[in-house]
């Protein structure tokens, strides 16, 4: 298939998604479906009529498209690709779309102390879920020193960033996605939505306008396949969760799931399942992953020094520990 006809296929799949949830819907409530960033987007939209919701939804979903390109770590033809390619080479020029999420990711890095680091893809690499690959310890002392994302350097005015070391690699994954459903969301708020849910694979971007209900969003249980841990309720803003239970696998007894502490390269065992509250989904994304890695007692530390972000930690044990400002967490089923 084309990708012309690739994507002329998308738009169609997602028209007849849509115009179905028209028709169901009372006239009011939207909804569309497009795999994208390699999981399925969904955008739901409310108080629009169904010209006004197809247009904006479908201007959304090719946003996200359009900045998949360049972030897509599983395209040679992407910026990332390139400067992962060029680690120790010197400087690579980048678009705004990469130097956002870069940017962000350094802050990130610097914020969690390097619960979160955007250069952990050297160790990261070395993993595999679906080929049940675990490295050795050889191999995990070797990638090690190419961990460390101040040696990721970013110079905005010249639009250029430098992995400065041979070796190095960045990963965006556990912030590319949350960009995407940034940009989608400001697409819809610019074609006048002011009541909308985007959901990337699970991590979601709300708001509710003004005389509406507030969106209800469920918590997964990270041990009871299909069942909730509870539901909350919000007007505003991003939730996304990382969970040892998303992407995993057993040998003899030990799960071995996708997220790793970058300071060791070994899995991350502080936390079960962390989902954070933020105004934007790119900060969410990557501070989820970062307080999956610091657990409950350091997390809630650095969460509660944050403005507009709240946490639910679910903790080895299976306890739950909730930031100050975490709202009611309803029963779940």
């Amino acid at each position: 298939m084309t990708e012309r006809l690739r994507r002329q296929t998308a738009r169609a799949a997602a028209a007849a998604v849509l115009l179905l949830a028209a028709a169901c819907s009372g006239g009011g409530r939207f909804h569309g479906e497009r795999l994208l960033m390699g999981t399925r987007f969904a955008i739901e939209v409310d108080g629009v009529g169904a010209a006004e919701a197809e247009e904006a939804i479908g201007a959304a979903f090719d946003e996200v498209a359009r900045v998949e390109r360049p972030l897509s770590e599983w395209r040679e033809d992407s910026e990332i690709s390139a400067l992962n390619r060029a680690a120790g080479d010197g400087p690579v020029a980048v678009g705004r779309e990469l130097l956002d999420v870069l940017s962000r990711a350094r802050q990130i890095s610097e914020l969690t102390g390097g619960a979160f680091d955007v250069t952990f893809a050297a160790c990261g690499s070395l993993w595999s879920i679906p080929e049940r690959r675990i490295p050795t310890e050889s191999q995990l002392a070797a990638c090690r020193p190419h961990v460390g994302w101040r040696k990721l350097l970013i110079d905005a005015a010249k639009g250029t960033a430098v992995l400065s070391e041979r070796g190095m690699r960045a990963g965006i994954a556990g912030i590319a996605k949350g960009y995407g459903i940034d940009r989608a969301a400001e697409v819809l708020e610019a074609h006048g939505i002011s009541s909308y849910f985007v959901d990337g694979g699970g991590d979601i971007r709300l708001r509710s306008s003004p005389g509406r209900r507030p969106w209800r969003v469920g918590i997964a249980h990270p041990r009871r396949p299909g069942k909730l841990l509870g539901t909350i309720e919000l007007r505003q803003g991003a939730v996304v969760t990382s969970g040892d239970y998303l992407q995993y696998f057993v040998r003899d007894g030990v799960r071995y799931h996708h997220i790793l502490d970058p300071r060791t390269g070994r899995v991350a065992r502080a936390s079960v399942a962390v989902t954070v509250i933020a105004r934007d989904a790119m900060t969410a994304d990557a501070l989820a992953t970062g307080l999956f890695v610091m657990g409950p007692e350091r997390g809630l530390d650095l969460v509660e020094s944050l403005p507009d972000v709240e946490a639910l930690f679910v903790a080895p044990d299976l306890s739950v520990h909730a930031s100050s400002g975490f709202p009611e967490l309803e029963s779940g089923g």
